[in-house]
């Protein structure tokens, strides 16, 4: 009891203490930095209580929250991703249709009094442009197969990018040049986009920075701190038991790997190199297997792009590349097996080559594409630069491409869920066979599931451009997704009994999130700076290229304010730029050098201080007994 007085004491002691010295500061200052402070306090605490308050309204929020609570922080980090997703995704369909949709629409439609410019094509052989739309007899499955294939009625509908051929629309006296606005409206969500992976990661990036436990630390932390708290369900519970029992022996097996690296003799080390160089050219053949089949598929497709009726063969492109990302990693994941890794640095292996399948696939398939339209035989075809025969809105049709991967990427979703999942739970719940038993429930992965999503991010940030409301069904998509794979994972799956360190952290998710989004910056560019326009639709029909829009744009300003844009794009303005970039970036990374190096001194005093405390205990303990 006396103890308890003495700490009662003490931590009032300790109170009163903190609010003489805070108001002896008080005391000292002007009326005017007292009321700054009291003003920034106020402020500080508005702000906080209508976070409170926001936060009631945030998206998914008990969902969330019960998921959690049922299987822990990792699985519910994926559905928070999920969720950052759906938002982002929202963000980008309000700014194209803002920017580009609405006011096509308005202007087309006379609305607001307003009108619009069409200003005609210059190569008028370039323009023979004839939708594919129903004609004639139209069958009853006419309308699911264009809703599918982004054929027919939707072609020249505002989701797709030849419904946008006004040049200049007038809003009363406004003139709003559209093209422009495309174009800046689509670097503007791809910079909104990297904007926000960037700021949500940055708590990531920082504890990478600072935090580089050593073994020991990493088996207290397991042992003292491992448990989840959030966890109440029992079955969940026991889940984490044997998670935590797995990652204890991935460090003894780490520990096992590196004395066994140590006692490698040299031709060991031939032998394991050997093995290594061997196992990956295999990889590179499933790759380049991989790519050649998404050509091959992409060319025939494309060579029977008149049958608009045989919805397999315009969906060719998608069942191949859904089938790559399928088989490739089954093979990886044999084969890493096989170059004597350790079993951390054998997922990160394993995550990277299947995050390039899956994302070096929409390249090949774009490449396949854009070989298909710069094809020209003819000079008239030259003359065009692009071939106007088979692709007279190429734009369009590699919109529909992205749409088709899209849709069947979430038809694959539903389909799994619905005829591999549910029966294979009927069957482990109500058969007593010993091979279905053994089989079990199919484990909710993690990464596969990430991986899934980023994926089909990937294609929505690609085909934006060429299908400007794409972004509204990806939210669509991802909001359904959201349900199914909740369901998934209550009724038809169980949490991976060997989760991923790393998952347990969004930072793991929007680092590949990321790489998706340097990797969509390449085909667009490429799009936007070196392939011709097509000049029988689009906002860009009278430009030789997208980009051409910007110069003749800035043609149109005063010439001191192009002197001065001029003088901001030449080189001589870059150069240094770049060095100064350069040098506040090794700044920042010295500093954070430094930070690390205080974290360790840190890490090193609180040691010495526990074993000072040990020290001390132990002469006490001593000195007891002898007396």
């Amino acid at each position: 009891v006396n103890q308890e007085s003495l700490e009662n004491l003490f931590m009032n002691l300790t109170t009163l203490r903190t609010q003489e010295f805070q108001q002896a500061d008080i005391k000292y200052l002007s009326g005017w930095n007292q009321w700054k402070r009291s003003s920034r306090k106020s402020w500080k605490k508005v702000f906080d209580e209508a976070k409170e308050v926001l936060s009631y309204l945030e998206l998914w929020r008990h969902d969330i929250h019960s998921i959690e609570g049922k299987f822990g922080t990792g699985i519910q980090s994926y559905f928070s991703f999920l969720r950052f997703l759906v938002l982002l995704n929202f963000v980008i369909f309000t700014l194209m249709f803002s920017f580009v949709t609405l006011p096509s629409i308005i202007s087309k439609y006379g609305i607001f009094n307003s009108s619009f410019d069409e200003i005609p094509a210059k190569k008028p052989h370039c323009t023979v442009y004839t939708p594919s739309g129903n004609k004639g007899l139209i069958y009853f499955y006419t309308y699911p197969k264009d809703l599918l294939s982004g054929t027919g009625f939707l072609e020249m509908t505002s989701l797709f990018y030849g419904y946008y051929t006004i040049d200049a629309a007038w809003i009363s006296i406004f003139r709003y040049n559209l093209p422009l606005a495309y174009l800046l409206t689509t670097f503007a969500y791809l910079a909104l986009s990297l904007l926000w992976i960037i700021k949500r990661s940055v708590e990531g990036f920082k504890q990478n920075l600072v935090h580089d436990e050593d073994q020991f630390q990493s088996y207290c932390n397991k042992v003292f701190a491992g448990w989840d708290f959030c966890i109440t369900d029992l079955n969940a519970a026991r889940l984490k038991h044997r998670s935590l029992q797995y990652e204890l022996k991935t460090d003894l097996e780490e520990e096992r790997l590196k004395q066994k690296i140590a006692d490698r003799t040299m031709k060991d080390k031939l032998r394991i190199y050997s093995l290594r160089i061997f196992l990956n050219i295999i990889v590179l053949a499933v790759l380049s297997g991989c790519f050649y089949s998404i050509y091959r598929a992409t060319v025939f497709s494309q060579g029977n792009i008149s049958n608009v009726t045989n919805l397999l063969v315009q969906y060719l492109p998608s069942i191949v590349i859904t089938l790559a990302n399928f088989i490739a990693p089954q093979i990886f994941s044999v084969l890493i097996r096989l170059e004597d890794y350790s079993p951390a640095f054998e997922i990160r292996l394993t995550l990277m080559r299947c995050v390039f399948v899956r994302l070096a696939n929409i390249g090949v398939l774009l490449f396949s594409l854009w070989s298909q339209i710069s094809y020209c035989a003819t000079e008239k075809c030259k003359a065009c630069g692009y071939n106007y025969e088979l692709y007279p809105c190429w734009e369009s049709q590699v919109g529909q491409e992205m749409y088709k991967l899209l849709i069947f990427d979430f038809i694959i979703i539903v389909a799994v869920t619905l005829f591999v999942d549910f029966p294979r739970k009927l069957l482990v719940t109500y058969c007593s066979c010993k091979p279905v038993q053994w089989c079990g429930l199919q484990e909710f992965g993690i990464s596969d599931n990430v991986l899934e999503i980023i994926y089909g991010q990937t294609i929505c940030w690609i085909g934006t451009f060429y299908s400007p409301l794409l972004p509204a069904i990806a939210t669509m998509k991802y909001f359904i997704v959201f349900y199914i794979k909740k369901i998934s994972l209550i009724h038809t799956r169980k949490p991976s009994a060997r989760p991923i360190r790393a998952s347990s952290s969004n930072f793991f998710f929007l680092v590949v999130l990321l790489i998706g989004l340097v990797l969509a910056f390449i085909p667009l560019g490429i799009s936007i700076a070196h392939i011709p326009s097509s000049k029988a639709c689009g906002p860009f029909r009278n430009f030789n290229t997208s980009w051409a829009v910007v110069p003749h744009t800035i043609l149109g300003f005063p010439t001191g304010l192009q002197k001065v844009l001029y003088g901001i794009a030449s080189e001589a303005f870059a150069v240094p730029f770049f060095m100064v970039i350069c040098l506040v970036m090794f700044y920042f990374i010295a500093l954070a050098g430094a930070h690390k190096r205080v974290v360790e001194q840190l890490r090193e005093q609180l040691v010495m201080e526990s074993r000072d405390k040990l020290f001390l205990i132990r002469k006490i303990t001593e000195a007891q007994k002898h007396t």
